[in-house]
């Protein structure tokens, strides 16, 4: 999702970008370091059951000495997760506006994609209008520096799940296709038959 929003950018003559990744822990004084002297960042990551990454809240703590000293900074936000609706990463959105305006820097707006478990995998007809918005919102940020509202809005649909679509959507997660790709890693990892295991649990 992040190479499609880069695509757009880069097709604006001029532009360049450096890429980073949080998960190297070894690299973090390189990051925190590279994120101080940016102009623009965009950080990109999944919730899980509506929690980031554990190296991406490391790294966000590691810049409290920067409170209110990157004024310089303009940061913007990808987020997905496998939930459909939007209103799932609301509260991660509300918290980082708030992180970045503590940093001193400007908020740029947080992309929200939800239904995006595995998006490599997914049929074209539903890729593709998501990889052609990021594309475009990477391009009218190559001109303009700011988030487009109208593709950041594409993007989240739907915000929340209701009536008839409510109705078919309960009606699936009652059936195998809910699970099909979760058993489909299962077998693959010899697990399918201790799927209802329950080994936490008080006896």
């Amino acid at each position: 999702m992040l190479d499609k929003f880069l695509e757009g950018f880069l097709s604006q003559e001029g532009n360049s970008y450096e890429e980073f990744y949080l998960r190297s822990i070894q690299d973090r004084e390189i990051n925190i370091k590279s994120f101080v002297q940016a102009n623009y960042v965009l950080i990109g990551f999944p919730l899980y059951t509506d929690s980031m990454p554990s190296f991406v809240k490391e790294f966000i703590e590691s810049l409290e000495p920067y409170c209110g000293k990157i004024s310089n900074l303009s940061v913007g936000y990808l987020v997905q997760s496998g939930f459909p609706e939007a209103n799932h990463s609301r509260y991660v959105e509300k918290y980082l506006e708030k992180l970045t305006k503590r940093l001193g820097s400007k908020y740029l707006g947080t992309i929200i994609k939800g239904n995006a478990n595995r998006i490599d995998e997914r049929p074209k007809f539903f890729v593709k209008p998501v990889f052609r918005n990021l594309f475009h919102l990477g391009r009218i940020f190559g001109e303009t520096g700011e988030f487009d509202p109208n593709y950041l809005s594409r993007l989240a649909m739907p915000e929340q799940i209701k009536g008839f679509v409510l109705f078919i959507t309960r009606l699936v997660l009652n059936t195998r296709l809910a699970t099909k790709n979760w058993d489909k890693q299962l077998k693959a990892n010899e697990a399918y038959d201790k799927r209802f295991d329950t080994p936490f649990s008080k006896k």
